[in-house]
């Protein structure tokens, strides 16, 4: 019996030993005293020594500059330290081995061959790092605010006020929301109203809840954890609400927003505070909200279709933004920056507008806002020759064109022909103006949807989005 303990505590320790002579790194081993217990045979081979031969010796005698038998007195471990080997700085730890308390032995350990390696691998660190905080720069730009207030162009008085109550809110948390027709500008007021808060440093965090369905809503907003739904994956995702931490959230379309949803957003709102999909960790969220709508959100709520306590909640501070046939003396300005930006995307060089097409301008409702009249500058700029600079009467769509009172009256124009072409351009705009939206444009027009379809078919338009 005892010899077949003898033979397995032998067994253990050539084990042992082999684990020890195959690390990579030189490793030795001291009593107390500073007499070598072990010294591994790749230490050997690095400094061209006999492995076995260095048993018993003191680490003086065997590795210059050794501090091992220091830290088997002191008790206190030496980890990461330099010491110049063989004329190389290398790289070491040494470690006490303690049992019930009194030191045993010390291990000592090369980690690197030289200090040179370290210097590579702080280097590469030093490179990650500075690509890990370009990109975090970079991350941080795409969330910021777009526009000031700057970009919000009028002169009208109805501008003028609302630049003026835009302003005042940005200096406050509460909420804000923003109410007018599609494309009279809302997001743009929302972008201006981050820049000029005292937030403007943190993200700005865009999230449109029409364009979310309505089975990934939650995890959109609220963020969620491995496993928390079919298709989650392994990987958890932070919501829009701890992205836009120490920042703003804008909420486009809110009207939009599920009822179902609507309790948890209004709790988040008055707790500040976040629980992930399938998460159990609640997260502290420092952001400051703003909402937009083209919809009658009173209306909605009286009708049930939006909770009446999440819209108070939401209609602390309301703006809304005027349509531009509330302000047409405002046009003029307007269509001028417009051409600004579409000569800089075109690579165009048009410069100033006849004031006979402000006229005609003047004279329309813009069903489409901004956006409509962005929309018809840009079919006009790409319809005008290079080396023209002024867009004139003559460049202007055919509906546009019979709005002036200057349209010549001659007897060869077929009366059936203008009505036609007139009749068309109507309905290209009204497509356009409710962003391809046949039910918004019927409505538009004051025509059945079915009525719509029919004049559709009868000028070729297809049923499909039309782009002018």
């Amino acid at each position: 019996m005892k010899a077949m303990e003898e033979k397995q505590l032998v067994e253990k320790v050539q084990f042992y030993e082999a684990v020890l002579n195959n690390i990579l790194n030189g490793v030795i081993i001291t009593d107390p005293e500073g007499k070598v217990i072990f010294f591994s045979e790749s230490y050997g081979r690095f400094l061209g020594v006999d492995s076995e031969k260095q048993i018993g010796l003191h680490t003086t005698e065997v590795v210059e500059n050794s501090r091992m038998h220091i830290v088997a007195k002191t008790g206190i471990p030496e980890i990461n330290n330099a010491q110049r080997i063989m004329g190389h700085d290398m790289v070491v730890q040494r470690i006490p081995i303690k049992i019930n308390g009194k030191i045993v032995a010390v291990f000592g350990q090369v980690m690197f061959e030289d200090v040179s390696e370290v210097q590579a691998l702080a280097s590469k660190l030093n490179i990650l790092e500075s690509k890990v905080k370009f990109y975090e720069k970079e991350l941080e730009n795409l969330r910021a605010a777009k526009y000031s207030c700057r970009n919000i162009i009028g002169k009208s008085s109805l501008m003028v006020e609302l630049r003026k109550l835009a302003s005042k809110a940005a200096k406050t948390n509460a909420p804000i929301l923003l109410t007018g027709e599609s494309g009279t500008g809302k997001e743009l007021f929302a972008h201006a109203i981050h820049g000029a808060s005292n937030r403007h440093a943190a993200p700005f965090v865009i999230i449109n809840c029409a364009a979310i369905p309505k089975d990934l809503m939650e995890s959109e907003l609220f963020g969620y954890e491995p496993g928390a739904y079919t298709g989650a994956g392994n990987k958890s995702k932070p919501g829009k609400f701890e992205l836009a931490n120490q920042g703003t959230i804008f909420l486009d379309e809110i009207s939009e927003l599920p009822l179902e949803m609507q309790p948890k957003l209004l709790r988040v709102l008055e707790e500040k505070k976040v629980e992930r999909l399938g998460g159990t960790r609640v997260t502290n969220c420092d952001f400051r909200l703003i909402a937009a709508t083209h919809d009658n959100l009173e209306k909605r709520a009286e009708e049930g279709y939006f909770r009446k306590d999440l819209y108070y909640r939401l209609n602390v501070i309301p703006l809304n933004v005027p349509s531009l046939k509330e302000r047409q003396e405002d046009i003029a300005l307007i269509a001028q920056h417009l051409i600004g930006n579409l000569n800089r995307d075109c690579g165009m060089n048009i410069s100033k507008i006849s004031p006979e097409v402000i006229k005609i301008f003047e004279k329309h409702d813009w069903p489409g806002n901004i956006r409509e009249l962005s929309n018809v500058l840009e079919r006009i700029i790409y319809s005008i020759e290079t080396a023209e600079d002024t867009i004139q009467v003559h460049h202007l769509p055919l509906f546009f064109r019979s709005l002036t009172s200057k349209t010549p009256k001659s007897t060869s124009i077929i009366l059936k022909n203008i009505k036609d072409d007139s009749e068309k351009e109507a309905l290209l705009h009204a497509i356009q103006a409710s962003n391809y939206n046949k039910n918004k444009a019927s409505k538009l027009l004051g025509i059945h949807r079915t009525a719509l379809y029919k004049k559709m078919k009868k000028f070729s338009i297809p049923l499909t989005n039309y782009k002018l």
